[in-house]
């Protein structure tokens, strides 16, 4: 798996399309899907890579600023974290999961936890307020801000909620400190903290981390 994430980012660094080298690696490492979904999470161009290292921001950057999430992408991860599933790391230092929503969002027995996880950073860092970002066409997205802002209300933890269309869009146009693992708002955004990786690290030591790439 690590030889055949390095090899597809050889080939996105010579400008092969994602689709092709994807293929190309697949078939010669005869991976199966889950497999070739995995490396197309953790691969990424030199490019990428290096433009995504010039735009992060380390947390002593935080105190006081806002913070902007990209809420299910942070969540879920965290969710599966906790559960024991797969988190992959990826090249670009960032944690990523391959579980799949399909549309829909479901809550589980990690999502409390996650969200108590992630909320106690807030204090830690000393962020002004945090911003999530939920997709508005997500199954149940209402209900969780409802969970997200009672949790935040109890806990005294200065969150807004807010559900978009596509979260992508927010936050790849603002110049606020965002927090995302997507690659595609990562080659866009201005500023980008790796909260994901962080909480991981700090708060889930029983973790199931694949060094899907070097």
């Amino acid at each position: 798996m690590r030889q055949a994430a390095a090899d597809l980012c050889w080939l996105l660094s010579r400008d092969y399309t994602a689709p092709a080298a994807l293929k190309l690696v697949g078939d010669r490492y005869q991976l199966a899907v889950r497999q070739r979904a995995a490396i197309a999470r953790c691969a990424c161009s030199d490019a990428s890579r290096a433009r995504r290292e010039a735009h992060e921001v380390g947390a002593e950057r935080l105190t006081g600023q806002a913070l902007w999430l990209d809420g299910y992408n942070v969540l879920t991860t965290v969710e599966v974290a906790l559960g024991g599933g797969v988190i992959l790391s990826a090249c670009d230092r960032t944690y990523r999961d391959i579980a799949s929503m399909h549309g829909t969002y479901r809550k589980v027995a990690e999502t409390r936890p996650a969200l108590e996880l992630l909320g106690r950073m807030t204090t830690v860092y000393g962020v002004a307020t945090w911003i999530w970002y939920l997709d508005r066409p997500v199954s149940n997205s209402g209900r969780l801000k409802r969970i997200m802002a009672d949790l935040a209300a109890e806990r005294g933890w200065s969150w807004q909620v807010e559900l978009v269309q596509n979260p992508d869009e927010v936050l790849a146009a603002t110049a606020e400190i965002i927090v995302t693992a997507d690659s595609v708002v990562l080659d866009r955004c201005q500023q980008w903290f790796n909260l994901t990786r962080a909480v991981i690290d700090q708060h889930v030591p029983q973790a199931n981390i694949v060094p899907a790439a070097d």
